[in-house]
């Protein structure tokens, strides 16, 4: 089977297609972007997933000096994501785990490198 770079993980649309739905998806909901593009919304929701993913390929995890570490709740029943700062940058730099527990933390750490940890002078939670 050949590869062609040129197309999407699905060989129903090519990579510059999924790259201009997904860059709709931020502007509007998905139900208004499967509309005119006649996509179910599951794929368009999949096409948005692909964007993301290349834009933080292209856009890596900033380093910084000072970090903060807080958690949101996502609903009700205690369910929570950690969300880690930049407070240099002031954005947020990384959002993720399945509670608020040190373990979910560790899942930052790995994610941003041991050599930008390093670069972490300051943590505040």
């Amino acid at each position: 089977m050949e590869y062609l770079d040129w197309l999407a993980h699905n060989p129903r649309y090519t990579a510059r297609y999924a790259l201009h739905v997904g860059a709709l998806c931020p502007k509007t909901t998905v139900k208004d972007v499967a509309e005119p593009e006649r996509l179910h919304h599951t794929t368009v929701k999949d096409l948005d997933k692909l964007y993301m993913a290349e834009q933080l390929r292209r856009h890596p995890l900033p380093a910084t000096t000072a970090i903060g570490v807080d958690e949101i709740s996502i609903r009700k029943g205690h369910e929570y994501r950690v969300v880690v700062s930049d407070l240099v940058g002031q954005r947020p730099i990384w959002f993720g785990g399945t509670g608020r527990k040190q373990t979910d933390l560790e899942q930052f750490f790995t994610a941003y490198g041991e050599r930008r940890c390093q670069g972490i002078q300051v943590a505040v939670r």
